[in-house]
């Protein structure tokens, strides 16, 4: 099911994320979603493309990496 708007995403993809990286979540996961047609696969896919931008910080919390 592709995600329409960065609202759409699950809690617990939006709750931990900044925007720019919710964008990039929805992005991969539909792209993925498209093309693997599992959604499993496309979370992984989706949580990868993030994690090549984002980072989590001491804190637990989701930073842009530099």
């Amino acid at each position: 099911m592709p995600y329409n708007s960065i609202t759409d995403l699950p809690a617990q993809v939006s709750k931990p994320l900044p925007k720019h990286a919710k964008e990039i979540f929805k992005e991969a996961f539909n792209s993925a979603e498209e093309q693997y047609q599992k959604e499993e696969t496309a979370f992984k896919v989706a949580w990868s493309a993030v994690k090549e931008k984002y980072s989590k910080n001491d804190n637990g919390e989701w930073v842009k990496k530099e």
